[in-house]
């Protein structure tokens, strides 16, 4: 007879996101920013999982298709001088 020894639960399991999952909320973010649109159902869709490491990955993270307006937009906004704050403005 196998006698199976049930895991003692100390409380809850703490975990954290894997780099895939980082970059998958990064995403979701830039997706919404582009399309200006609400993250939070992005963000409640994703499907989690544990992967060999402990880490969370998501399963389906989100998926987004730009143009080639919306490049020359991202190059020529990050070739543009910064808007430094001046003394005044606090």
């Amino acid at each position: 007879m196998k006698v199976i020894k049930e895991r003692e639960e100390t409380g809850p399991k703490e975990m954290q996101l894997s780099d895939q999952a980082l970059g998958a909320v990064m995403m979701a973010l830039q997706k919404s920013l582009m399309e200006q649109s609400d993250i939070v159902p992005v963000l409640k869709a994703f499907k989690l999982v544990e992967d060999a490491t402990g880490e969370l990955t998501v399963t389906n993270p989100p998926l987004f298709k730009y143009g080639h307006e919306d490049l020359d937009a991202l190059s020529a906004a990050s070739e543009a001088e910064p808007i430094m704050p001046k003394e005044e403005d606090f």
